[in-house]
């Protein structure tokens, strides 16, 4: 019973931590644009295509 009186405390001083790190967040716009993020990652501007490159088999020959 008496490590009761030390759970309640650390687990109400971890929820208010939580909430204030939440209106934290909220207060300096972390929600602001959650649509364009999740369209920005698809769309990447500097993404070029690999050269293409023809191999030849080993038994080849070199000329």
């Amino acid at each position: 019973m008496s490590i009761l009186s030390l759970l309640i405390p650390v687990t109400l001083v971890m929820g208010l931590v939580g909430l204030a790190s939440f209106f934290w967040s909220l207060r300096n716009g972390q929600y602001e644009d959650l649509e364009g993020d999740a369209e920005r990652i698809l769309y990447d501007e500097d993404d070029r295509p690999l050269p293409s490159r023809t191999y030849k088999s080993p038994k080849e020959p070199t000329p």
